[in-house]
């Protein structure tokens, strides 16, 4: 104790004993630290061997100038990673057969080099054309979440009781939507649909859902269709012999006249007002459903957080397996672009590029009608009223980029079709019904699908409107599309309707909404029935995908659609029918349609 004391003593004095040019501050007192002395091991030279190596490659990159500083195989946990991947896919296809201790022992010793039965097997298998599903599937790391429920309380934060209503009415939700793409003869999720026969207990739906055929197969949409010199060069078929009438907003089929008068028409399906109604309300008690879209939430939220998860554990390898697969990366993957409209479907700078070109090749072509005096104008005219020069033209000038200032905003995005915010250039370019007939409309969208097709890998599904103003649409539709050959392998075609019923009404263009509808659906009925009665319009729908119904969604509807709603051909009022009026005879009057086409 006493030698202690001595010591501590002995530090006490050299804690109080200053530098000789040290100024000490009265609330501190520096100390003297020691560190300890370094013990040279093996792992040193490793480090300095991994730090040189590391040193070595960022001063060659520097060097480099074309070459990209962040490349993933350049680090050797990557060709380690991808080394011990292919080792434990050879192991466990060639040695599970033979004794798995030796197996186990010859993938623990042959790291770093495979042995030269793994070569040989490794190239069998290179050769093989047919592999299993899982042969050459990653071994990730998988992510498990255990744990017992806890006082009724699921793992994802909802009562065991909220958990199971909200189970509920997901699957009645999805019930209810497999109930109308099957109706109208639409492909559903084969995954889903095969969870869902377990629980469909409807006798309805299940008598309803067994009367269809088997669903379209990769053999009805091959990957690379048959090419032909002329795709509209097709026989056109003789046509049936029926009557068709729209009564109360919906088409109708009758075999003969006499059952047009007896009102007896043939038995297509279709959803009942009353059906759909009932549907709708549920759906709109389903998306108020505080405890449901609780559960929606945080199931979401589990799943986003496990994906990143599974990113962070698994990112190597997914890169590592990627990098394996021949001639496949982001631009030699199928890509099909959607909602699209056709309009928009060249950039600006392709727009700009084309009316510059027309305006040097074509000046002296009438291509419109000045609507107050009546008189043809030529291209160069039209520039000329706009005090405009092919020089003055300028993408900034164009302005027909949809920038964050269109968001929420339908007006500032319509107003974007309009180039140099003149309707004329819009009506001169990308028009298809228009007093030149859509001929410039239809060379732009050509070189578009010039340059989808030198892609290969790219397809679209461009979107063309039909107003319902008139019964000749279809007509000059079609014809503008064969008589300009506009067709790419890569390309169909998706029709929208927009909802514009209130502006023809107060123009005095219709008289009720069910002009409207008949404008719309009886070319599609009469050319089913007798395709020689309108043979453009038969090859043209062909290469139609679908339907689809577009207006500003945002806007308030002061309206509600229920059974006392005023029927099509009673809708007189100036204003807009609700959205899901347009909805459901849209998709009646689909459904028939294809019941019918069948």
């Amino acid at each position: 104790m006493a030698e202690r004391s001595e010591r501590m003593d002995g530090r006490d004095d050299d804690l109080k004993r200053p530098a000789q040019d040290e100024i000490l501050s009265p609330t501190f007192a520096p100390t003297k630290l020691k560190f300890p002395n370094h013990i040279h091991t093996e792992m040193d030279e490793k480090f300095q061997q991994l730090a040189d190596t590391i040193l070595s490659r960022s001063t060659e990159i520097i060097g480099k100038e074309g070459s990209a500083p962040y490349e993933i195989p350049e680090y050797p946990i990557v060709e380690n990673e991808r080394k011990f991947y292919f080792e434990k896919q050879l192991s466990s296809r060639f040695f599970n057969t033979g004794d798995q201790a030796s197996a186990d022992h010859e993938r623990n010793n042959s790291v770093g080099k495979p042995s030269a039965m793994d070569s040989e097997s490794y190239q069998r298998m290179s050769s093989t054309d047919v592999y299993d599903e899982y042969d050459l599937a990653p071994d990730f790391q998988r992510i498990y979440i255990a744990g017992q429920e806890i006082s009724g309380i699921s793992s994802l934060g909802v009562p065991l009781h909220d958990l199971k209503e909200a189970s509920k009415s997901l699957v009645q939700a999805l019930m209810i939507r497999e109930k109308y793409m099957a109706m109208s003869h639409q492909s559903f999720p084969k995954i889903t649909a095969r969870f869902l026969q377990n629980l469909e207990d409807n006798e309805e739906f299940q008598g309803m859902k067994e009367g269809f055929g088997k669903g379209s197969t990769v053999s009805d949409h091959p990957f690379h269709p048959p090419k032909k010199e002329d795709p509209f060069d097709i026989e056109v078929p003789m046509g049936v012999e029926c009557s068709l009438k729209m009564v109360q907003g919906l088409m109708y089929v009758y075999e003969n006249e006499e059952a047009v008068k007896n009102n007896t028409p043939l038995e297509l399906p279709y959803v009942q007002p009353k059906t759909f109604l009932a549907d709708q309300n549920i759906m709109y008690a389903l998306i108020s459903d505080g405890p449901l879209k609780s559960f929606c939430y945080r199931r979401l939220s589990y799943l986003s957080s496990k994906y990143q998860l599974h990113t962070l554990m698994n990112e190597l390898k997914e890169s590592a397996a990627q990098k394996e697969v021949p001639h496949r990366d982001f631009y030699n993957i199928r890509k099909v672009d959607t909602h699209v409209h056709a309009s928009s479907c060249m950039n600006q700078k392709h727009l700009l590029r084309f009316i510059k070109k027309k305006m040097k090749t074509c000046s002296d072509e009438v291509v419109c009608k000045d609507k107050k005096s009546g008189k043809e104008m030529t291209l160069a005219e039209v520039f000329d009223s706009m005090a405009l020069k092919p020089y003055d033209l300028s993408v900034d000038k164009l302005d027909v980029h949809a920038d964050r200032n269109t968001f929420h905003r339908f007006d500032k995005f319509n107003a974007k079709y309009n180039p140099i915010g003149e309707s004329r250039l819009r009506e001169i370019f990308i028009k298809t019904d228009n007093y030149i007939n859509g001929k410039y409309f239809g060379h732009v969208i050509k070189e578009v699908m010039e340059d989808l097709g030198e892609s290969k890998y790219q397809n679209a599904e461009y979107r063309l409107s039909i107003y319902g103003r008139s019964r000749d649409e279809w007509d000059k539709l079609a014809y503008w599309a064969i008589e300009n050959k506009i067709y790419s392998d890569n390309v169909r075609w998706m029709i929208q309707i927009p909802r514009l019923y209130d502006i023809y009404k107060s123009a005095k263009i219709v008289k009720n909404f069910q002009e409207i509808l008949e404008n719309i659906f009886m070319p599609l009925f009469e050319v089913t029935r007798n395709p020689q009665s309108h043979p453009e319009l038969h090859k043209f729908l062909i290469y139609v995908s679908g339907f689809d119904s577009v207006d500003d969604e945002s806007k308030t509807e002061h309206i509600k659609f229920d059974l006392e709603t005023p029927l099509p051909e009673d809708w007189c009022q100036d204003e807009n029918p609700p959205y899901s009026y347009y909805l459901y005879y849209m998709y009646a009057n689909i459904t028939v349609l294809n019941q019918f086409r069948r």
